[in-house]
């Protein structure tokens, strides 16, 4: 059995994808910033540290925004019998010292976005967290991608859910993975990439619709459309399920998820 991101990169896609990018009707945002050129820390993790960040500051809630990285310093712990709990003790410190957008709880929150391998692959991605120091140009980048995810959820919000799993839509082939976003009519995945969706982003997005519409969660019933949003880019992607061929929902829920 495989996580959703695990079993997309296993399907070798029609051309052009299941659910093509140029399908999606793009929108430019423009709050006249430039971001930072270099990075000096993975894109994997600035990408965790904005959408968890986005998640604690339009729900107040930091304990379940940033849930998945305490897990995994509990699995670290676990896996190396660490009776004192270091892990989850350093955790915890990091979560109470973040407090909003300062360069000091950016950096725990990235030291803190770096167990989360830990839950999500196993620890032997683990990089030591306290070798994870973001530098000013990007920690400024963090910032900037935040304030523009908590602008565009002024327009396109509110949230109705986030962090979601699917609770009686896992198979016998994935039985793993967590979407990013509802909103009333829309399921909206966030990716912090310089470039543009490729056809493994549409597909996630497309799998966790139909794994949504089998799940107990009745928010998915409401669902209309399927939307990406890249804080990096500012831009919004989005279309009508409508569009969708039903012949393309089948194939997908059948030969990749596995109804």
């Amino acid at each position: 059995m495989y996580s959703v991101t695990k079993r997309i990169s296993m399907i070798k896609q029609p051309r052009g994808g299941y659910l093509n990018k140029k399908d999606f009707t793009s929108i430019q945002l423009n709050d006249g910033i430039t971001l930072n050129i270099d990075e000096n820390i993975n894109a994997g993790l600035v990408g965790l540290a904005v959408d968890y960040m986005t998640r604690f500051m339009t729900s107040a809630n930091k304990e379940e925004a940033f849930s998945i990285s305490l897990q995994g310093a509990k699995y670290l712990d676990l896996f190396t019998a660490n009776k004192k709990l270091l892990a989850t003790k350093n955790a915890i410190k990091l979560l109470k010292n973040i407090k909003g957008l300062d360069s000091e709880s950016i950096t725990n929150v990235c030291k803190l976005a770096g167990y989360d391998v830990c839950y999500r692959a196993g620890i032997i991605g683990y990089r030591p967290v306290e070798e994870i120091n973001p530098d000013s140009d990007t920690i400024e980048n963090i910032i900037t991608m935040i304030n523009r995810s908590l602008l565009f959820w002024e327009e396109y919000g509110p949230v109705s859910k986030d962090g979601f799993t699917f609770e009686g839509g896992y198979t016998d082939i994935i039985s793993a993975g967590d979407g990013d976003y509802l909103t009333q009519d829309t399921l909206w995945d966030f990716k912090v990439s310089k470039n543009e969706p490729k056809s493994q982003h549409t597909l996630q997005l497309l799998v966790y619709y139909i794994m949504g519409m089998h799940s107990i969660h009745e928010e998915f019933k409401t669902i209309k459309k399927l939307g990406i949003y890249n804080p990096r880019m500012n831009k919004v992607y989005i279309i009508d399920i409508d569009t969708i061929p039903q012949q393309v929902i089948n194939e997908v829920s059948t030969e990749i998820i596995g109804y």
